[in-house]
């Protein structure tokens, strides 16, 4: 797992760790390694792909170069509530589990982060403020609404981000107000703007050979607790995202909504990324997007 442990996506595994471990009386019993301490998060789906962990999570819009359908969650303003998010994942789950068993990966469960917001040193009420900022990027919308935007993406892990913030590497964040908290962003980023562009999901994956080799009751057990885990995970989102809105209050960060030139500029952004990815995902894609439209 890339995320600490007390991150709500490293809390929802380690219950559903439990689940499984009672659920198989005791057959199964599976460790969770938070903070990327196992494998880094960039490494986390090649090491279940390759067999080195059995399982894992991984923010799967990180790898949407190897398939679009992975940066589906990250399509800026396409569904930026929970209500759409779970909507959005409904219609995309079946794609996705094709796409993940041609790379030989069982798809177990998936939760979203809260909606993305936008952390900077100073006020910015337009697009022009951002001018040359250097930005945490994680996955191809957070690299190219940079570059929308007049930003200078970096890729930084999430582990990352607070060394990242505190020797200059980036003066500034797109991502859930969990994140900045978990990073203690207040100590170096002074504004928080709740743009909401898009909610990114966590996906828990298992190698398909090691889930192949499981007894047929030992996979009911599996995907009863992974249906409960993406159920209590969406609620722990939620709470999260609020107790962290709170606690980058509490720590004098100002968090705020963008203006409206702000936010109809992060639009058109927006409105660009969607069309470029729907022009890159092809059928797959628009078949995806008229079934959560629908």
């Amino acid at each position: 797992m890339a995320y600490p442990a007390a991150n709500f996506h490293s809390v929802n595994a380690k219950e559903f760790a439990a689940c499984v471990k009672e659920g198989t009386g005791g057959e199964i019993d599976i460790v969770t390694h938070p903070g990327g301490s196992l494998f880094k998060g960039n490494d986390i789906k090649r090491a279940v792909q390759t067999g080195q962990t059995p399982i894992g999570e991984r923010l799967l819009s990180a790898h949407e170069n190897e398939n679009p359908v992975f940066g589906v969650d990250s399509v800026p303003f396409l569904a930026n509530s929970y209500d759409d998010s779970v909507k959005l994942w409904n219609a995309t789950k079946p794609e996705l589990e094709k796409v993940l068993d041609k790379q030989g990966l069982v798809l177990l469960y998936s939760v979203p982060w809260p909606p993305q917001g936008f952390y900077f040193k100073r006020d910015v009420n337009a697009v022009a403020d951002m001018g040359g900022v250097k930005v945490r990027s994680y996955n191809n919308s957070t690299a190219r609404i940079s570059e929308l935007t007049g930003m200078a993406p970096v890729q930084i892990e999430a582990a990352e981000i607070t060394q990242a913030l505190a020797t200059g590497v980036i003066g500034a964040l797109i991502t859930s107000a969990v994140t900045g908290q978990d990073s203690k962003a207040w100590e170096q980023l002074s504004h928080f703007y709740t743009v909401e562009a898009w909610m990114p999901r966590n996906h828990v994956i298992a190698n398909k050979s090691t889930w192949s080799a499981l007894p047929d009751s030992q996979k009911a057990a599996l995907k009863d607790c992974a249906a409960k885990a993406e159920a209590a995970g969406v609620e722990k989102s939620k709470a999260a995202n609020q107790a962290a809105l709170e606690a980058l209050a509490k720590n004098n960060m100002k968090v705020l909504p963008p203006s409206d030139a702000l936010a109809a500029e992060l639009r058109k952004a927006g409105a660009t990324m969607t069309d470029e990815w729907v022009a890159k995902a092809g059928d797959a894609g628009k078949a995806v997007v008229d079934a959560y439209k629908k």
